[in-house]
Order: C-alpha cells, then structure tokens, then sequence
C-alpha cells in the first residue's frame, strides 16, 4: 500500500513538473509580408509544452505565399518542417523556431500547382509527388524531380524554386516527388534498405506515367533530375530499367532486382519495364553519387552497394540511349571532381552522349530552396542558370530523338 502511495505521489509530482515544462520558441523576421502568432507568445519567448500555436500569414501586395514553417536545429543546419497553406498550426513540444516565406506573385502566376498526390503507402510514411503545369499547355513532356538530403531528410519541398524555375519555361509539366527516408526514420519497425527508394522513385514514375495527362503531360517523354541524394536515385532509376522486377533484391545470389512500390493495375513487370525504358529520355543528376566506394561513407554496413551504385549500371548505348548531364559545384566538400569525372568517363565507355559542367564557386545543394534568405541566395546566383542549361540540354535530348 505504501509503495503503491508513493508511486502515485512520484506519479504526480513527475506530471507537475512536466505540466510546468516549457520551450523557447523564436519568431523568425518576414520578409515580404507578415505573420500573427495566437496565442501571443510572452516576452521570453517560453511556452508551456503541449501548447498548439496558430499562424496566419499574409503576403504584401505583388507577393503570394510560399510557406510557412518552423525550424530545429538538425545535420544540415536548420531542417524546416513546412506547411503549404497560409493558415497553420505548430504544437510546442521542444525548442523551435517560427517563420513564413513569401515569394513574387510571378512565382506561379502561370502554373497549375496540384499538391500532395498520393502514390504509395509501403510503411507508416505516405508518399506522395506536386504538380507544376504551365497554363493551357497540352502534351509536354516531363520533368521528375528527386530531391536530395542524405537519404535521411528532407521532403519534395526543398526543390520547389528549382520545379518552379523548370516548369515557368512553359516547355515541361514538372513532377516533384517524395520518397522513404532509410533505417528506422520514418517510424517503420523493419528498417528501410537504400535500393528500396530506388523502389519508390520506380513506383513514382509509374504513377506520373499513368497519370500524366491529367496536367498536360506527354508520359511517353519523361526527363529525370535529382540532387545530391536525388542525384544518385536520379542516375539509378534511369540506369537500372532492365533489372525492374519481381524476383527480390538480394533473396537469391546473383538477382537483384527492383519491384516498384506502386504498379498500374492490370499491367505486368514486362510491360512496365518496356513503358519505362522507353519513357525515360534523359537524367541529369547534380553533385551525386554514383559509385560504390562513395557511398561507404554513409552506408558502411550495407551490404548491396554494388548493386545500388549507377556506375555499375550502365547501359551500352546500342542497348538503350541514356544521355546524361552532370552537374557540380567547384567548392563542393561532399562530392569531389575526381568522383564526377570516373563516372563521365564510364558513361562515355559505353557509348553514352554525357556533358559535365563544373559551376565555379558553387558549394554543394545550389538548387535547394528553403525559407532562410541564404539558401535562396544561392539558388538564384547558381541554380537559376543552371537550370535553364539543363532545360537546354533536355530540349536538344527530346529535339534529337
């Protein structure tokens, strides 16, 4: 009885002070319009945990909503978790800092932006693509994008000014695309295998594929791009077409195959592999990894890097045509020339049409887009060109077909 009195009063007493437990919350300064935080935050900026905080943000004139957002401090520095409707709601559970962005009403005054598609659900995390169509334009081919963040971050949304940029040519409709995060991060008990993205970057294509005429798409005429992370899923999904399957991956020695996380209904793995090999025209993977030995660094124990790595994929041109455009920054500390130029030269061995372009003074991750003003900076002194070279560099691919 004692015991069972003192652990009620321990019970308690834990409760208060959880009760009374409290976190900074820091509002970030607006630029280009202006939000209200409700309830009013006190002038230390401590709020009692478990508290929900609503945000209403509005645009000054010429400008529209981009995002709104709060921030933490993560391995990429400040990782944002973003919301893409101007009323939101954050609940204080640790120290977190609050924000809105805002972008010019020229932005997407000429695009249709569909949100959210939902293409597979392989776990707890539901995946799911955006939509960026120019206006009253049919029949154009596609962009895939596959965003970057180690394999263990970020969502479609840190691509979003590059998609924009793409699709504002009013050549393409731009497909943005999310995928599963590795090992246990998105709160799967089993814990998810690098070639099982590759998977879904697979099963994403065959939705757009599917679905693309819905928004003005041509899904016989797809493009793929990627950075970082995405640069190495970009390289694979184009290189790897013919092992599309449903033998397992690694099950049986010697077969390692991709089943994608979404299939049409009533089509076979033949007639996807076919649709895919011929669908997909072009990649242009940024600042990636393509070989084995470069993905140690993050996947030491993994025991498929072979299998997994695009430089050991690679189709001979009289096979399949896979033109590819590399791109990365000269001051990048993560992906090095000599690991770009290995790759080029084994795309070139193969009979591969391949164009390498080094952006001088570019760190790594110039076609993010994030809230900060840094990231956007850079997006616009370096991946704003550059993605009208890659435009470019699609449209003589598609030209010359």
């Amino acid at each position: 009885m004692k015991r069972l009195l003192l652990f009620s009063i321990v019970a308690l007493l834990s409760m208060g002070v959880y009760a009374q437990k409290k976190f900074k919350v820091t509002l970030d300064p607006a630029r280009n319009g202006s939000y209200t935080v409700s309830p009013k935050l006190p002038k230390d900026g401590m709020v009692k945990v478990g508290t929900v905080l609503t945000i209403q943000t509005t645009p000054e004139n010429d400008y529209s909503f981009d995002t709104g957002y709060f921030s933490t401090p993560g391995q990429w520095g400040a990782m944002y978790y973003e919301s893409v409707t101007p009323t939101f709601k954050v609940k204080v559970d640790k120290d977190l800092s609050i924000g809105a962005c805002f972008v010019p009403k020229e932005a997407e005054a000429n695009l249709n932006v569909t949100q959210d598609i939902i293409y597979a659900k392989p776990g707890v995390k539901t995946l799911k693509y955006d939509v960026y169509s120019p206006k009253g334009k049919q029949n154009l081919p596609c962009i895939v994008i596959i965003h970057g963040g180690g394999w263990s971050s970020n969502t479609e949304e840190v691509m979003r000014g590059f998609a924009r940029e793409l699709a504002n040519s009013g050549r393409y409709v731009v497909f943005n695309i999310d995928y599963r995060w590795t090992g246990n991060l998105d709160g799967d008990k089993t814990p998810t295998e690098l070639h099982q993205l590759i998977e879904d970057v697979y099963g994403a294509l065959l939705h757009i594929m599917e679905n693309a005429t819905k928004y003005g798409g041509d899904p016989t005429r797809i493009c793929v791009t990627g950075d970082s992370a995405g640069g190495h899923l970009s390289a694979s999904v184009a290189n790897f077409v013919e092992r599309v399957g449903d033998r397992g991956f690694g099950k049986t020695q010697g077969i390692y195959e991709f089943l994608p996380t979404y299939m049409p209904k009533g089509k076979t793995i033949a007639q996807v592999k076919s649709e895919l090999a011929k669908a997909i025209k072009a990649v242009a993977p940024s600042y990636g990894v393509f070989a084995p030995e470069t993905l140690v660094y993050r996947f030491k124990d993994y025991p498929y890097r072979n299998e997994v790595a695009p430089i050991n994929g690679i189709p001979e041109v009289s096979k399949r045509a896979v033109p590819q455009l590399l791109l990365r920054g000269t001051e990048d500390p993560l992906i090095k020339d000599e690991q770009v130029k290995k790759y080029m030269n084994a795309l070139v061995k193969a009979g591969q049409r391949v164009e390498y372009i080094q952006v001088g003074g570019a760190t790594h991750a110039f076609l993010d887009w994030k809230p900060d003003a840094k990231t956007q900076e850079t997006f616009y002194k370096y991946g704003k060109y550059h993605t009208h070279q890659m435009l470019l560099f699609f449209d003589d691919v598609l030209e010359n077909k």
